[in-house]
């Protein structure tokens, strides 16, 4: 199953987005990240699902995570940070999606001073959304990051130690891994059939810049042999003419 994400059409409406988007042939599914121009709520989703449902198309939806930390230190601000994602939760129960993304929290100057506050209380907002989301019936997978000093979750141990002891799964960035160990089949072997969902983009190596694919220095031959095939893959682009170049690139090398 693939599917082309909304980051292609950040300067557009959802609606312009999603009509967009649905022309392009080929596709299973939209991946709706949830920021800006672009945030699901519980007032508009209906309007985008008819739009999603009238091209025969599914979705998934990856939460919000500007200005939001699940692992802050501050209750107000983790508090805050799980009520926005409770949200897109019941939007993605009330839309049928497949999935929803999520990011791990971030550190920040309190929680690396007091890191062990900052593991536990990460931890705790992990198991809440664990049970929320299977309260509600929705799968959640917790994404990779790419390097930057602040970012959590960068390698397949860090994420691994994240999700064990909950039913939570795993969104696998290829270019996020890229910018950090490169250790793709390390990173599919470790977590397995953990892995739902695939998010395809390129970069040198660097800079998170989300490439077309095949114009920076991921390995995709290699890649996309060790990709799971029961997981949803995602093109994360930054344009639809890149996306779409994209998806005969895939079409290609599989």
């Amino acid at each position: 199953m693939i599917g082309i994400s909304t980051t292609c059409c950040s300067d557009v409406s959802l609606g312009t987005a999603l009509y967009k988007i649905s022309r392009v042939g080929g596709i299973d599914f939209i991946e709706i990240v949830s920021e800006n121009y672009h945030m699901l709520d519980r007032y508009n989703w209906r309007l985008h699902l008819e739009t999603l449902e009238g091209r025969g198309l599914k979705n998934v939806i990856h939460a919000p995570f500007s200005d939001i930390n699940i692992a802050s230190l501050n209750e107000k601000i983790r508090r805050a940070s799980l009520d926005i994602l409770f949200e897109t939760f019941e939007v993605a129960q009330s839309m049928g999606s497949l999935l929803v993304v999520i990011h791990p929290g971030h550190l920040s100057p309190a929680s690396m001073r007091f890191p062990k506050a900052y593991e536990k209380i990460h931890k705790r907002s992990l198991e809440e959304i664990e049970r929320y989301s299977r309260r509600l019936g929705i799968r959640v997978a917790v994404e990779n990051m790419p390097a930057f000093p602040i970012l959590d979750g960068r390698t397949c141990e860090r994420i691994q130690e994240l999700v064990d002891g909950t039913e939570l799964y795993v969104a696998f960035d290829v270019g996020h891994l890229n910018t950090v160990t490169r250790n793709f089949r390390e990173f599919v072997d470790l977590l397995g059939d953990r892995i739902i969902h695939v998010h395809l983009h390129d970069n040198d190596g660097n800079t998170d810049s989300h490439l077309g694919l095949g114009k920076g220095s991921v390995p995709w031959k290699e890649v996309l042999k060790i990709l799971p095939r029961k997981a949803s893959w995602s093109l994360e682009l930054g344009s639809l003419d890149a996306a779409m170049e994209s998806m005969e690139f895939v079409k290609m090398h599989i």
